[in-house]
Order: structure tokens, then sequence, then C-alpha cells
């Protein structure tokens, strides 16, 4: 009896975290942090995060959301990301975000100018940095733009992309460093007793115990939640970006720039990198990137744009996965109402690794019964149960 009670001890943990992406990391480091006596275990089924949401990513931060928790994450994750390198240091090796502030435009039709303006002003009032734009003056600022069929856009000059790696890699390091377990494997199941978590069981047939489990698996989570009797509408969704070396360069950086069919582009050094998001895009894991995409779908919208990329090279290209929550696009983040002591953090719809410094944090602080330091329960779960989708206009 006593052997199995020290083996149980020995695969017991406070918190449980499914998923070692850049959320799953950063709650774990925020966890460590506020509480060194914690035991957590972060399991990931592939730690080199080859087909990880958050390596894949486009790698953008922006505050021009319509929703005010929305901006106020993004905001908080500005500000993290100015003293990232020197937090996350650990025995003298520090990450390199490299956040480059070169700003996202926003173009806007006609008909959703008042949308753009309202927008702005919700921006504003939380301090953030954001102007409308004309077309002549995006002109002005972008010539080898042609907007004149736009009404104008919207330009938050604060924003902007960042190394998508060094986050995670900055989080799970000092996560690590400060003592949480980073184990390689994939949950089969959530352990189920008396209406509460108990634990999960692994691949490797293993079972690890805890009162708390936390799903932040991305577009995996979904399978995982199904396990426990819970079923949340986060699908998996291709996105594929690709990266073109035009004959004509651009004299200074080009923002991130989203026009309103969704088509969207940005410089990258000497390069520009280009796609579109559009409501019919594949769901299911797929990896692979379909380059006559490219030429059918934004070879033309590109061109009508900037004209001076007519020509230009298809050098390669990638595909990752947005986990969609289908409910409302945004993320469910908080704890189930109806199973004690099992979290979610996933359904970010492509927002994840920005949103993570905040997410990381809030989540801590739930579980730990603190006072959280931001209001996010409009994102709790319950809302899925109630149907009850959040109201926000114009996310992309």
């Amino acid at each position: 009896m006593d052997k199995i009670l020290e083996t149980a001890k020995r695969h017991s943990y406070d918190v449980i975290l499914i998923g070692g992406g850049v959320t799953g990391c950063s709650i774990a480091y925020h966890l460590i942090e506020k509480d060194c006596t914690l035991r957590i275990a972060v399991i990931e089924k592939d730690p080199t995060y080859e087909k990880a949401s958050s390596s894949l990513s486009l790698a953008n931060i922006r505050t021009q959301f319509s929703l005010k928790e929305n901006i106020l994450i993004s905001k908080y994750g500005i500000e993290k990301l100015k003293t990232f390198n020197e937090d996350m240091s650990v025995g003298g090796s520090r990450p390199l975000i490299a956040y480059k502030p070169e700003g996202n435009l926003f173009l806007v039709d006609e008909k959703d100018r008042d949308l753009a303006h309202d927008g702005i002003r919700l921006q504003k009032e939380h301090g953030c940095n954001v102007e409308w734009l004309t077309p002549g003056e995006i002109i002005e600022r972008f010539p080898s733009f042609s907007p004149e069929k736009y009404a104008g856009a919207t330009f938050g000059p604060d924003d902007g992309h960042f190394d998508a790696f060094a986050m995670l890699s900055g989080y799970r390091n000092a996560a690590k460093h400060r003592g949480v377990e980073f184990i390689e494997d994939e949950v089969s199941s959530i352990v189920l007793k008396s209406g509460k978590v108990k634990g999960v069981r692994l691949h490797s047939d293993f079972e690890l115990y805890s009162d708390i489990i936390v799903i932040c698996a991305g577009a995996w989570s979904t399978a995982i939640a199904e396990t426990a009797g819970i079923d949340i509408p986060v699908h998996p969704v291709k996105r594929q970006v690709f990266v073109l070396d035009t004959k004509i360069k651009s004299r200074t950086p080009l923002p991130l720039t989203i026009l309103p069919s969704g088509f969207y582009l940005r410089s990258e050094g000497s390069y520009i990198l280009a796609g579109k998001s559009l409501e019919s895009d594949a769901r299911g894991f797929d990896f692979n990137v379909e380059k006559e995409r490219f030429f059918d779908v934004l070879w033309q919208e590109l061109v009508e744009f900037v004209p001076s990329f007519e020509e230009l090279k298809l050098l390669r290209g990638w595909a990752g996965l947005y986990a969609v929550n289908m409910l409302d696009k945004n993320a469910y983040i908080g704890e189930w109402p109806e199973l004690k002591g099992f979290y979610l953090a996933c359904g970010f719809s492509g927002h994840g690794l920005q949103q993570a410094p905040a997410v990381g944090r809030y989540m801590a602080e739930l579980i730990l019964n603190e006072e959280p330091f931001m209001d996010l329960s409009v994102f709790g779960p319950e809302r899925l149960i109630d149907n009850k989708p959040i109201e926000e206009k114009g996310i992309v």
C-alpha cells in the first residue's frame, strides 16, 4: 500500500496544463511566479513545436478591436513586450522578442466608416494610439498603396509584430527554470470522479493526478474536452501565408495591412508576407501549402492594391491552424461551470499569441483565487451553455 501511495504522490500535481504552446507556457509561468511551491505539469506532445499555432503565427499584436476587453488585453501585451527580454531572462540568457511597432492599417469600406470611427473612439478612451487616415493620407505615408476605392483606414502606429517563437520559448524556459515540469506525451482522456476532474490519462498509459486541469491545446482542444463529455465548438481552420520577393522594394517597412476582403500583407525585411482569410477556408489538421491559392486568389488583389508589386517571385509559404470558436470568434477563458476544476483557455481564433501575456496572468489568478488584475469574465465558458455569444463587431 505504501508503494502505491508513493507512486500516486510522484504523479500528483497542483495543476496540469494540457498544451505547451504560448498560452500554456504563459499560464505555467504566471502560476509558478506567484507560488514557487506549486507542482505544475505541462503536457505537450510535440516539443519541437513544428505544427504549433504559436510558432506558425504571423506574430501580430494590435489594440484595434471593438471590444473593451480585447483592447485592454493587447494594450497590456504591448507593454509586456517592452520588458519581455529582461523579464524572461534565465541565468544570463535572454530571449530576443524583436518587437517591431510598424503599425496595423485596416482599410475601410464606406459602409463600415461609422463602425470604424466607433472603434477609434473606444480605443482612444482606453489610451490607445490610433487614428483615421483618408485615402490621400494613406498614399502620403505609404506611396506604393492604391487605396482610392476605400473610405479610408484606421491606423495604430504602436501595433506591430515580433518573434513568436521567442515569446513561446521565453515563457517556457522561465517556467521550466522555476520548477515547472514539461512532459512529452499526449492526453488520451480526462479522468473524472464524482463530478470533478481527478487527472489525465496519457497515451503512454500513465495517469497523472490533479484537481485542476486546464485545456490550452489550441486547435486540438475540442477532442480533449470531449473525453470529459464537454462539446466546445472550436475547430481547426487552415491559414496560409506566402513569402514574396518583389522586384520593386518598398522604401520603408509596410505595416500589417488588412483589406475588407480578408486579404493582408506586411513587410518582413526585404520580403513581403501575404495571405487571405476566407469563411470557406478548410477545416481540419491540414498543413499543406497550396501555391495555386496565391495565384488564383491573392495575386490579382495584391497587384490592384500595390501595382508596383506586379513583378515578383513566390519564394515559399507555410500553413498553420487557427483554433476558431464558431460561437463568436473569441476565446473561452475560465472554469467550466458544470465541472469543478476543469478550466479552458482555448478558441482564440487567431488572437492567442498576442493575448498570451494577459491571459496567462488572468488564468493564474483565477486558479489561485486571487483578485484578477483585469476583468475578463466576459470570456467565461458559461456563455456557450447559455448560448450568449459576445457581440463584437468587425472582428478580424
